[in-house]
């Protein structure tokens, strides 16, 4: 019963999801694709164009609530799925939504801490200074009089987005059934990213561990400032760090500041970003003017760390292979080095992929980079992505999405900022870095020692071959999903030939009986085998018709 109510809930919530839909724009693409009867009748909306889609989308997701934006947000990190004009409007999405009482934070503050308020802190701000769809944040002091920041959790945050997960997936399924145009992609896989992240995000622990990530590697830097975390008022749904006095980037008065400090404030964000990602392979993944603080100081504060991105040593290895063919025009090279840092594309559009690579590369080789403009270059390889279809790892997915938040950020602060003219010595660094002797010569160690390692385990693996042909029980797997989706259309093709021809046979048993037959009862003047015969064959008929219609093609 209690399944049954779930699931009633369910459709209508996909209803209420279909109408909003249909309102901004896109009851034409639910029609189109057999979604139609999720749209209550009479509700109609001005259809989206190419060139308003995007903004409708983003629309579209801002009222349908909190977990929707995360959602969009997610989908502004894959230009391998999500055409370059709607990933620009999605970046634009807000995780900005109304407080809950301060009752309520009370209530889990004291759940989690097993105190009071008045037990925990000398003093605890009613108002929020930020709120978003998980928790929102209060200023506090402990006892010790340190002022803090608390995050508490929204009491039925975890509740609210399981709900909407399996919202979803439920969604995710239909469109996976009946819309043919995304055959390229499987939107349950995205769910499942998004599942992953989200949860992540409801973990305070989580956060908590990127935030001592970070205090540790700008510990000794300066200009940047990470709070703190305050482990012994933290658990996973509250989270205490020091508290920044500082403005949000988002809220400074840029009118009243000058050029130079303008230009200032833009080049250390920057410089803080390559640091953190040619220095600590290590990065803030969300460099949003809400997350940054300009300190009473002048330094830089940053917030919100629980979207991070991390690069190994390999990874950094790889990306100075591709840096130096890409510096020596070695365009041929460039695929190969893509696909050895994770980068997937269909292995007969090789040739396609490096001809679209070389007008890119033309493009721009030669032009000083004080005169490219950062997200212009990013905007076109977006559309390559997703013209090619390439799958990127999410961990380069996060780079690209921290560097273009980072180059809009800074360009709304000092328009003339150049994400590449600060990118340039931290990448010829790291180029000299990894050719200098000592590394070298370290490399090469790990790599006699894996290919050593190789050299004795062949003969075992060559043995275990030999041996398993000798008993008959070496198997050799051929995998061709293509042939698997040929079968099936065989299959169906086989069966409605022979509903077809089924149909035919009682069609031509039916007029033979009817003409010869004149003895025996007869129904509106054929004989009553002919009729049954007519009726069941028209059954068929249009049961026929039915499936092929149900299925969108003949």
């Amino acid at each position: 019963m209690a399944t049954r109510q779930q699931q009633t809930r369910t459709l209508a919530r996909l209803g209420e999801i279909a109408q909003v839909a249909t309102r901004h724009g896109f009851g034409y693409f639910l029609r189109r694709h057999r979604l139609g009867d999720l749209v209550p009748w009479g509700v109609r909306g001005e259809e989206a164009t190419i060139s308003d889609r995007g903004r409708r989308l983003r629309e579209m997701l801002d009222e349908l609530g909190p977990t929707f934006v995360k959602f969009g947000q997610l989908l502004s990190t894959r230009p391998d799925v999500v055409p370059p004009d709607i990933v620009v409007e999605l970046r634009r999405l807000q995780d900005d939504v109304t407080p809950f009482p301060f009752a309520e934070v009370s209530e889990v503050v004291e759940a989690e801490l097993g105190l009071t308020i008045e037990q925990a802190f000398l003093e605890f701000d009613e108002a929020p200074i930020a709120s978003a769809s998980i928790g929102q944040v209060h200023r506090a002091v402990l006892p010790d009089g340190q002022e803090v920041a608390v995050k508490a959790q929204r009491p039925a945050a975890s509740a609210q987005i399981e709900a909407d997960l399996s919202l979803l997936y439920q969604a995710a399924r239909l469109l996976k059934e009946r819309v043919r145009a995304l055959e390229f992609m499987d939107p349950q896989e995205l769910v499942d990213e998004f599942a992953r992240s989200i949860r992540l995000e409801l973990d305070y622990g989580h956060e908590a561990r990127n935030a001592e990530i970070f205090h540790r590697n700008f510990g000794r830097e300066s200009g940047v400032v990470v709070p703190r975390v305050i482990r012994q008022y933290s658990s996973s749904r509250v989270l205490t760090l020091e508290y920044l006095d500082g403005t949000q980037v988002s809220d400074l008065d840029l009118d009243a500041l000058r050029p130079e400090e303008r230009r200032d404030i833009a080049y250390r964000m920057a410089d803080a970003w390559m640091t953190m990602v040619f220095r600590h392979g290590f990065f803030h993944s969300d460099p949003h003017p809400a997350n940054i603080f300009v300190l009473e100081s002048g330094e830089l504060g940053l917030v919100d760390f629980g979207q991070a991105g991390k690069l190994t040593d390999e990874d950094m290895a790889k990306l100075t292979r591709l840096f130096v063919d890409a510096a020596t025009e070695n365009v041929d090279a460039i695929p190969r080095r893509l696909r050895e840092l994770g980068v997937r594309y269909a292995p007969e559009r090789e040739q396609e992929f490096r001809a679209e690579l070389r007008v890119l590369f033309d493009r721009y080789y030669g032009v000083r980079l004080s005169d490219i403009d950062p997200l212009q270059v990013i905007r076109e390889a977006f559309q390559l992505v997703y013209s090619m279809n390439l799958h990127l790892p999410s961990r380069f997915v996060m780079l690209d999405k921290a560097i273009a938040t980072l180059a809009s950020v800074g360009e709304e602060v000092y328009p003339d900022l150049n994400v590449f003219d600060v990118a340039k010595p931290y990448a010829r660094d790291l180029l000299a870095d990894r050719f200098q002797p000592r590394v070298v010569a370290r490399r090469a160690r790990i790599e006699a020692l894996a290919l050593g390692s190789l050299a004795r385990e062949l003969p075992y693996q060559v043995t275990d071959v030999l041996e398993r042909m000798r008993e008959g029980t070496l198997q050799v797997r051929f995998d061709n999903p293509g042939l698997d989706e040929l079968d099936a259309h065989v299959d169906q093709a086989s069966n409605r030939l022979a509903v077809a021809l089924v149909v035919a046979g009682g069609l031509v048993g039916s007029s033979i009986i009817g003409v010869f037959a004149e003895e025996g009862p007869h129904v509106m003047g054929l004989h009553l085998l002919s009729f049954l015969g007519f009726v069941l064959s028209g059954a068929f008929g249009l049961w026929l018709i039915w499936g092929v219609l149900r299925h969108g093609r003949l």
